[in-house]
């Protein structure tokens, strides 16, 4: 990759906090944005639109048994319930008013997933984290957004924050037309299990003149799949390829 390419790789002191619901809105049918509040966001990193924090929810006596972040990695409370844990994408970080927006897919299962179906304002929440950033630079000619529901808050906030004039190519899959968003930018949508498949267009798509960044986030072996399809099918650049597996069938 050439230097003015490169893409910067840092680290954030990792921090765990308690945070309050302020408002939860449905955006699809099967999208729920809740957003949390506390002082202890003051300070707040998120560099990159595709960072991930660690979202930790009640255990099912209703406790928060979170980690104490050491040297040697998070200690849990010895003899108790770990507080259930999952990734989720800062949506977007308002530090005037300590806000964070998290995005939810409800799929009707999982502990993330049920918590968000049911959280109203009031109920708190554990965010630890981000740990880091990568941060791609706004010197490539175009990039390409490519990923499924679980995607999309790390799209939108890319769209959002991309330089104005930015060449973008946006692919995103979702499980029926009413779970479409309204993005900053144009995108492809595609209905899972219609034709033409998500898959079937990033084949097909034409590479775009010039330096492209391809970002693929979907299913972990779907993902590898893609990721496969763009370097060794189609011959890109493999530094210029970021493909993360956001889930697992």
């Amino acid at each position: 990759m050439s230097e003015k390419h490169a893409i910067q790789r840092v680290r954030h002191e990792l921090r765990m906090r308690i945070l309050t619901v302020v408002r939860v809105e449905k955006l699809t049918p099967h999208m729920v944005r809740i957003t949390v509040h506390g002082p202890e966001l003051e300070g707040f990193p998120s560099a990159s639109p595709d960072d991930h924090v660690k979202v930790f929810l009640p255990t099912s006596g209703g406790e928060f048994n979170v980690p104490t972040m050491t040297p040697d990695g998070p200690l849990y409370p010895q003899g108790k319930e770990p507080s259930p844990a999952r990734d989720y994408t800062p949506r977007q970080f308002r530090a005037d008013s300590l806000e964070l927006d998290l995005d939810f897919v409800i799929h009707g299962d999982g502990p993330a997933s049920s918590w968000a179906e049911k959280a109203k304002v009031g109920d708190k929440v554990g965010v630890g984290g981000p740990r880091g950033s990568m941060i791609v630079p706004d010197d490539f000619d175009h990039y390409v957004l490519v990923g499924d529901e679980t995607a999309l808050p790390a799209i939108g906030r890319w769209l959002e924050e991309m330089p104005k004039g930015t060449k973008v190519t946006v692919l995103a899959e979702v499980a029926s037309a009413d779970e479409k968003q309204v993005l900053a930018r144009d995108v492809r949508w595609f209905v899972r299990g219609e034709s033409p498949s998500l898959d079937e267009a990033l084949a097909a798509l034409p590479i775009p003149e010039g330096d492209t960044f391809w970002w693929v986030a979907t299913e972990s072996k779907r993902t590898r799949e893609l990721r496969s399809l763009l370097v060794e099918t189609r011959g890109i650049d493999k530094d210029w390829v970021k493909a993360t597996g956001y889930w697992q069938a």
